[in-house]
């Protein structure tokens, strides 16, 4: 179709208008004609188009509605890596930033450059010559997803570049968000219309811009601003980095209106809070400020360091708070059996998002802000991702609220839930059958260096959970019963099932260390696991352990070291008296009743003399001539002891020795001693040696803690029965037969063995009966190495031992070394 040159020069001119009014518009917030006035124009446009389709362009203004809607996102790698930014949380941090820089640097002050941090999605935009020719999400930094079509609706991108001096090509950073007047917008158009609503801004630009059809795209308000360049061909005339962003807005692309060059860092700080401040007047979403250094030339001779330039910080706003009621505390077992508190909240609006549940962290922290079922608190959204709970409002607390207490048994399985001396974490202690752990618990089990049962991965073995066919390790021998319901497994063949069976038959010949290990006992690592096979090759003495002190024999009084024994000692030497006055007197003070004080207790106890006297005095009693009791602190007294508290020999004992002020010795050291030695004569006789703690394993590398662990294994008794259930299915282990000698009589004691290469026992074993012959088995060649077990592909180990002069084993001459084993 011919086209009259009037056309082509109106469509052309109708073009360059709409442009110029987009631009003034979008990214200078300057309005230059009415909208019906721009309506207008661009049905002219359109109309044009539609009668000489010939002439349609992929630049024009009609075209930004979107085309057909995609397959799917194609992959692409950014020309330059989008990287992250280094993150700063307070103002020591921020200040901290700024002292590297001019120190990298060699300056006094720095110049910034200053904007707020959009919470928004990250976008890489390519022009080449003027024209957009490619947009792409940040993804992984390295790899995005090419958004063109999507990008291409936004009506703040240009499509070709105003001005000129443009460079060849030109990779432009920015981020796209939507205003928070757009997202009002949005949700109440879904609500008229029964859709779907979004949570915040951030999550209804993602959705938006992530849409195969770009025509809905177009239907939302999305705009960006830019911030900064990537790759670049034949560069910018510009020193700095404001300058370039100054070009990029004169080319037509929307830069923050908040942008503002800085020079140092306290007017860095006074920027940020005054953003902090306007914050929420803002028509768009934004968690901190971003500062760069605003020189080029000093931007590259920072770098980079990591996934992060040196030369630029973004500093976050404190997490958004919003105050909501406690409905309940509740306790989670997580995979590792780490038995956690949550709190179920009234619903709350916070950081973008609803939020009914937050995290209590453990138990102490509960103790430590005192967080009651019924109480109002503030939730934060803790890094704008984890709800917490940060304090409560105590004068809302309602009446008869309770402290939250850890639960005596796991939720999931009934077993004991314990909480060790010293640890924040409570934990389930039936690992082996807790419902919570059961997929940690057989994946441990099944691992490689535990029964190495080959081809059973992770994968497998949560469809196996999730079907029911497995509840604990035991009944991993079990499977060939089911073998049809293996064979219906997803991707899994015939030939995979039999491979599966055979490996799990063949696990059932281990050894003693590697069941221990697999057995997934929290503490014990292969190292410990083959040091108790080697302190208890009889199985059965190891699992009928039921006391830490059969594995750690303890004397002395836990908490005393050498200087708090000696000073018990001198304390003693003395001949200190003890009496019963003076017992009560110090019980009474550590009881903290309001008013009573040393010299209170003491009036009290020298007018009432004895616990039961003053215990039935009624407060005139107490009133009447005891200096320093006056009407509110008899009051005190009184209900103290309406409550009927205890008074024990050994309690006053405790505290007065307290009071002594032994160095040393506090509350608990006291208790402790009281506990220990019982009575005032028998702790006046004590020696240095009997007070001082003292602990000695019976097994390398078992301490308390770990003993701790493996008691509190063996004494579940559903443990003990996954454990019967395994021996029962046929899981063994070779048990070395033992010279009947004296340890220094064995036939190997004194050598140095070291193993390599493959042979047809594995290490273990071999490991095990060297060991049982008095053989020290190590993993390094040295001139102290008595024999090298030299199997296939022995590598460097042969190399050096031939030159060391190291007697070399065969696997016959290994027969001869274990005496015909």
């Amino acid at each position: 179709m011919s086209v009259p040159i009037a056309v082509r020069s109106r469509i052309e001119e109708l073009r360059r208008e709409i442009d110029h009014h987009n631009y003034h518009y979008y990214v200078r917030d300057d309005p230059q004609v009415p909208d019906a006035e721009y309506d207008r124009r661009w049905r002219e446009l359109q109309d044009l188009e539609t009668r000489y389709p010939d002439l349609i362009s992929p630049e024009s203004p009609t075209q930004r509605v979107g085309g057909e809607p995609l397959a799917s996102f194609a992959e692409v790698e950014h020309l330059v890596p989008m990287l992250s930014l280094e993150n700063a949380f307070d103002e020591a941090e921020l200040r901290a930033f700024d002292r590297r820089v001019c120190e990298r640097l060699g300056y006094d002050r720095v110049r910034y450059l200053a904007e707020p941090k959009l919470d928004g999605l990250a976008i890489s935009l390519i022009f080449e010559g003027r024209r957009l020719r490619r947009a792409a999400t940040r993804g992984d930094g390295r790899r995005g997803e090419d958004v063109t079509a999507q990008v291409r609706t936004i009506r703040s991108v240009p499509l070709r570049l105003r001005g000129e001096g443009w460079p060849t090509l030109m990779e432009v950073r920015g981020e796209v968000f939507l205003p928070k007047t757009g997202f009002t917008a949005i949700n109440a158009r879904a609500r008229e219309e029964d859709g779907k609503t979004f949570a915040n801004p951030r999550n209804a630009a993602a959705g938006s811009l992530r849409q195969l059809d770009p025509k809905i795209t177009a239907q939302r308000p999305l705009t960006m601003f830019c911030y900064g360049l990537g790759a670049v061909q034949d560069g910018t005339p510009a020193s700095t980095h404001s300058e370039r962003l100054a070009l990029l807005k004169d080319w037509g692309l929307r830069t923050s209106p908040e942008l503002r060059v800085l020079d140092g860092i306290e007017a860095c700080i006074a920027y940020h809070q005054e953003i902090e401040t306007k914050r929420d007047a803002l028509d768009y979403d934004i968690d901190g400020v971003v500062f760069k250094v605003d020189s080029l030339a000093d931007q590259e001779a920072l770098g980079f360091v990591a996934r992060a330039p040196r030369w630029a910080i973004a500093y976050k706003f404190p997490a958004q708070e919003a105050l909501t009621t406690v409905e309940a505390v509740v306790f989670n077992v997580g995979r590792t059996g780490a038995v956690t508190p949550m709190a179920r909240l009234q619903p709350v609006f916070v950081g973008g998002a609803t939020v009914s549940n937050a995290t209590l962290h453990n138990l102490d922290e509960i103790r430590r802000k005192d967080i009651r079922a019924g109480d109002t608190v503030y939730i934060r959204r803790a890094g704008d991702v984890i709800p917490e709970v940060v304090r409560i409002l105590p004068e809302r607390r309602p009446p008869g609220t309770e402290p939250v207490k850890l639960p005596r048994s796991c939720p999931d399985c009934n077993s004991p839930v314990v909480k060790p001396a010293g640890e924040a974490i409570a934990r389930c202690t039936g690992g082996l059958h807790c419902p919570a752990q059961r997929k940690e618990t057989i994946w441990h089990f099944a691992a490689r260096r535990a029964m190495d049962i080959e081809g059973l991965g992770e994968e497998l073995i949560e469809q196996l959970v999730d079907r029911g066919m497995l509840a604990d390790p035991a009944d991993l021998y079990t499977l060939k019963e089911k073998r049809e319901q293996l064979i219906d497994l997803e991707r899994m063949g015939k030939k995979s099932v039999a491979n599966l069976l055979t490996a799990i038959e063949e696990s059932k010949s281990t050894t003693l260390a590697r069941f221990i290990f697999a057995l997934g006992i929290r503490e014990v690592g292969e190292a410990t696991a083959q040091a108790l096979a080697d302190a208890f090759p009889d199985w059965r003495q190891l699992r009928k352990i039921r006391r830490v002190e059969d594995l750690v024999p303890q004397w002395g009084v836990k908490g005393v070291g050498p200087e708090t024994a000696r000073a018990v000692r001198k304390f003693f030497e003395d001949k200190p008296a003890f009496t019963p006055k003076g017992a009560f007197s110090d019980w009474l003070v550590a009881r903290k009743i309001p008013g009573v004080t040393v010299n209170v207790a003491a009036a009290l106890v020298d007018r009432f003399e004895t616990f039961q006297a003053l215990s039935q005095a009624q407060v005139d009693d107490l009133e009447q001539g005891i200096k320093g009791v006056g009407h509110k602190t008899a009051r005190a007294i009184r209900r103290f002891f309406e409550d009927k508290p205890e008074f024990t020999p050994e309690g006053a004992f405790s505290d007065w020795l307290a009071a002594r002020k032994i160095p040393g010795v506090g509350t608990k050291v006291a208790a402790a001693l009281v506990d220990h030695f019982k009575t005032f004569q028998a702790l006046s006789r004590a020696q240095v040696e009997d007070l001082e703690y003292r602990k000695e394993s019976r097994v390398p590398g078992v301490g308390e803690v770990v003993a701790e662990r493996i008691v509190g294994f063996f004494a579940e008794r559903r443990n003990r029965i996954v454990i019967r259930r395994l021996l029962s299915a046929g899981v063994h282990w070779e048990t070395p037969a033992v010279p009947a000698a004296a340890p220094d009589q064995l036939p190997l004691t004194g050598k140095t063995v070291v193993i390599t290469g493959t042979l047809s026992r594995s290490r273990d074993r071999i490991k095990s009966a060297l060991q049982a012959r008095g053989a020290k088995v190590t993993s390094t060649v040295s001139k102290q190495t008595d024999y090298l077990i030299a199997g296939a592909d022995p590598g460097s180990k042969l190399t050096k031992a031939r030159a060391l002069g190291v007697t070399l084993v065969d696997e016959e001459g290994l027969a001869d070394l274990l005496g015909g084993d």
